[in-house]
């Protein structure tokens, strides 16, 4: 049995004709993308939105722009990385209509280098536990800067904030989170 290997110029030239179907309205072809992207997707709302079956519904509202707006996407960058601006977006937007972001002031930004020097053996789950504890708009901030790899401007756009308001979340966030794994490493040594 003979078995062929797809290089990447093969994988992207399949893909590309994906989306050329996709833009066409056949819904094979858009089946294929949201079964290909989904469970990655998924994940990036997840960050965001708590609720799993909230995070899904984002989820699939954003796929939904994505296929309406498919014809805008003119192969410049990854299609991913496309998919992955619009769920972020949906996920905010969500966000924003449940009125569960509140920002800090910047003022309370202190200038800070910031570097992690905790050691830990905490899992994912506990740590998208963690993340999930904090209020919105530090987790927000946080996503977006430590996992989705946005710079301050852009998150600030984004958020309609200022930079330093940016700053601080990201700041108290990290310290939040800082915090709450040293409890975490304490308990599970039993050293409170």
């Amino acid at each position: 049995m003979k078995v062929i290997q797809l290089h990447n110029s093969d994988k992207s030239r399949n893909e590309i004709k994906l989306i050329q179907r996709a833009a066409k309205n056949n819904r094979e072809a858009q089946h294929v993308l949201y079964e290909l992207y989904a469970p990655k997707m998924l994940s990036v709302c997840r960050y965001y939105i708590k609720d799993v079956y909230k995070a899904e519904e984002v989820m699939l509202n954003g796929f939904f722009k994505v296929f309406k707006y498919i014809n805008t996407f003119k192969n410049k960058g990854s299609f991913e990385g496309w998919v992955r601006r619009i769920m972020v977006r949906e996920a905010i937007s969500f966000l924003r209509q449940q009125k569960h972001i509140e920002f800090a002031t910047e003022d309370d930004y202190l200038e800070h280098d910031y570097t992690n020097n905790i050691k830990t053996n905490i899992e994912v789950a506990e740590i998208q536990q963690l993340i999930d504890s904090l209020p919105e708009g530090y987790k927000m901030v946080f996503v977006m800067y430590a996992i989705e790899g946005y710079k301050h401007n852009e998150i600030a756009e984004l958020l309609s904030i200022s930079e330093g308001t940016s700053k601080s979340q990201l700041f108290k966030a990290r310290q939040m989170l800082q915090k709450k794994i040293r409890q975490l490493n304490n308990s599970s040594y039993g050293t409170n």
